[in-house]
């Protein structure tokens, strides 16, 4: 069994800083991480190679910086990391981003598809079934658990209020919640392994199966009107009032903001 892990590196903080001009995520100075639900996704993905002998390889789409979280990942037990690393990726929304990651697994040999729910700094939750619909392939949200029986994957998904259990038939995207694995810890064999005899392979727009038209900000058809932060809000009023009084104020400031 062959099984691609897509993984993202992301800011490790909750100070956003966009630039007020392109409307994007300053990243330099930041600390970065593999996105938690990615690395949930991954100790899915070494779980199955421990059962069934699986070759795990792990790809994401970034700067060269990227590159700590393919080590990373290749020190947790993944055997081949690729970076998808190229100027002409850069600015991608999440359809130019899903086209470029199914552009490279489309030229990998691969039976199960595995990536977080979606990733911390963008919160959408598009990449994966957006790839899932390149690729032409079933998937399966808001995972929690799966195994492998057969030729089928028996996957465990969490719904609002009630957990469903999915037979998947052949190949399959499946997107995972980091809240439902607990990631293995780096090994010291593991750490100098992915730097001193592993590879990080580094592929460019060249090396997948795209049409260049369809990659990066040309490519992207979502246009950021404006970016900002979260603001704090201003201090409420405290009102020390009867039960009555508390009613009738209420309802005057409804009257006042057009609410009733």
């Amino acid at each position: 069994m062959n099984i691609i892990v897509c993984a993202k590196q992301v800011p490790d903080t909750t100070e956003i800083k966009i630039d007020p001009v392109k409307g994007t995520l300053i990243r330099d100075g930041v600390p970065s991480i593999m996105n938690p639900d990615d690395k949930g996704g991954l100790e899915l993905a070494l779980r199955l190679k421990e059962q069934h002998g699986a070759t795990v390889t792990v790809v994401s789409m970034g700067p060269p910086q990227a590159d700590l979280i393919l080590r990373e990942a290749l020190a947790m037990g993944a055997d081949r990391a690729i970076l998808l690393s190229d100027r002409r990726f850069a600015g991608a929304d999440t359809l130019a981003t899903s086209y470029a990651l199914a552009g490279c697994i489309k030229t990998l040999d691969y039976d199960i598809i595995i990536a977080g729910r979606q990733a911390i700094d963008g919160d959408t939750a598009q990449v994966a079934p957006e790839m899932a619909e390149h690729l032409d392939l079933p998937q399966v949200s808001y995972v929690i658990d799966a195994e492998k029986k057969g030729d089928k994957i028996i996957v465990k998904k969490e719904n609002e209020d009630s957990v469903q259990t999915l037979e998947v038939d052949g190949k399959c995207v499946l997107t995972v919640l980091a809240s439902a694995f607990k990631p293995r810890y780096m090994t010291v064999e593991g750490i100098i392994e992915a730097y001193a005899t592993k590879e990080v392979e580094v592929w460019t727009a060249d090396k997948i199966d795209v049409d260049e038209t369809k990659l990066g900000l040309k490519g992207s058809p979502t246009k950021v009107f404006k970016s900002f932060p979260k603001a704090l809000k201003e201090p409420g009023e405290v009102h020390e009032v009867s039960e009555e009084e508390a009613v009738e104020l209420i309802v005057a400031r409804l009257k006042e903001k057009h609410i009733i």
